[in-house]
């Protein structure tokens, strides 16, 4: 089996990346960097210019994905969630190549060899994703729930459905912990759902066409709770959890209380709401879009409404995004001008992008109460001392120069929970030895490399 200590296995990777980078390195040597998981790759491989007449086809980047699913089956055995490496070519032969290894404590870039979260507390997870909702005790079903009618419409449109069984409902409830509402019971007194309940692809459009969703199986219901809303630090972090004083759902990554039951098959979930906001109904149906990190749309005031009637909620009330409150501000050319225009006792996340003018003072955000997180595009801080007067913090994004001058002033914020490094120009292995600093402040573990050296021969 390949392995990621070994010259060779790394050798027609290499092949690949020398023969399409030595025109762009202006002499006889070149360095490249990129990063590999288990299902995608960042590399500087161009696309092959196809025949002309004819469209691109996988077969022109035989090559490099088949040097790639080489390292991609080294990594499997290996145990590793990815690699990022620097390779240093000649055109003569010689090449090096520096294999850093995964670290449990930092996530992989996105896009860039660079890491990148640095988790100093393990487990920990951004604020947004920690919110529960909210207690609405004078919420109640809506007056069109009817199980009985669900149950007699759906029995008409699907005379030769195969039902769920008793011990399968009560089964789904013991896994979930959560009694079903009756409307979802007497969906499943019809129709299981499973596809091999279905005899053709006929039969399965019928279910979809009457239920109104690709009907979830019982063993196969689950709680639409944050955990099961993918995200990654750097973008997470900087969400915010907000919902309106007349909004029927809660702006919330995910619920204990939203119980997923079908899809679209284009990655979008319904799910029944049993915890809705101030102006909502207990069981009302609502959408979860997959493109969304947070909130869901109010579909329907019941499931008898979305099943038997088709008709849509009157509720007129528009979800809230977080980035249009003073919860989140972002300071840029485009945006806000400055600090000061941000600063307001509900800000949680600030972030400062590209400026026109001159780097800006953090005094006005100091004392917020709720500020959690910073991102600070590298340059834009007058004073990146100041951080340390903003107490909150849990996640700070900064440029290398402000983390160099945190780190030499012993000004890293002790609350953080995660960080970032604004990588844009540095050389990956300096990227790496800064933040294996900031890892080495809460005793994190470090991202170890590995040096290999071989000869790939001239380039032909």
């Amino acid at each position: 089996m390949p392995s990621l200590h070994e010259f060779a296995t790394w050798e027609p990777l290499l092949r690949v990346l020398r023969t399409d980078c030595h025109e762009q390195w202006g002499g006889s040597a070149g360095v490249v960097s990129g990063q590999i998981g288990p299902r995608g790759w960042s590399l500087p491989v161009r696309m092959a210019r196809p025949t002309p007449g004819r469209a691109a086809q996988v077969e022109d980047m035989a090559d490099a994905f088949s040097a790639v699913e080489r390292i991609q089956q080294a990594l499997r055995e290996e145990g590793w969630q990815h690699v990022a490496l620097t390779a240093e070519l000649t055109l003569a032969g010689p090449a090096s190549i520096r294999v850093f290894a995964p670290s449990p404590a930092a996530t992989a870039g996105t896009g860039t060899a660079a890491p990148g979260a640095l988790l100093f507390v393990e487990g920990a997870v951004p604020e947004p994703w920690r919110r529960l909702p909210e207690p609405a005790p004078d919420a109640r079903p809506a007056a069109s729930a009817d199980a009985e009618l669900v149950e007699r419409t759906l029995r008409e449109r699907l005379p030769d459905a195969v039902p769920a069984t008793e011990e399968e409902i009560v089964g789904a409830e013991r896994r979930l912990g959560v009694t079903l509402p009756a409307e979802l019971r007497a969906v499943y007194r019809v129709v299981r759902g499973r596809w091999t309940d279905f005899p053709d692809h006929d039969a399965a459009e019928r279910v979809y066409e009457a239920v109104g969703v690709e009907l979830l199986p019982p063993e196969e219901l689950y709680v639409a709770d944050a955990a099961s809303r993918h995200w990654q630090w750097q973008h997470a972090a900087t969400q915010a959890v907000v919902t309106a004083p007349d909004a029927a759902v809660q702006g919330l990554v995910g619920s204990p209380g939203w119980i997923a039951f079908g899809g679209n098959g284009g990655g979008d979930v319904y799910a029944v709401d049993l915890t809705p906001g101030p102006r909502g109904r207990t069981g009302q149906i609502v959408f979860i879009g997959h493109e969304e990190s947070t909130g869901a749309d109010l579909v329907a005031d019941s499931l008898t409404d979305f099943v038997v009637h088709r008709r849509p909620s009157a509720h007129t009330a528009a979800r809230v995004r977080a980035d249009r409150t003073p919860a989140v501000a972002r300071v840029n050319r485009v945006d806000l001008p400055d600090v000061a225009a941000a600063a307001h006792p509900d800000l949680e996340v600030l972030s400062i992008g590209v400026l026109e003018g001159p780097p800006l003072s953090l005094a006005p955000a100091v004392g917020l109460p709720k500020l959690r997180t910073l991102t600070a595009y590298p340059g834009t801080l007058a004073d990146p001392l100041e951080i340390s007067g903003l107490k909150g913090l849990e996640f700070l994004e900064l440029g290398p120069e402000e983390w160099r001058v945190l780190l030499d002033a012993g000004a890293v914020p002790c609350g953080l929970a995660a960080a970032a490094i604004v990588a844009y120009g540095c050389e990956l292995g300096e990227t790496v030895a800064l933040s294996n600093e900031l890892l080495a402040l809460s005793g994190r573990p470090q991202i170890t490399d590995e040096v290999l050296h071989g000869d790939l021969g001239p380039l032909q």
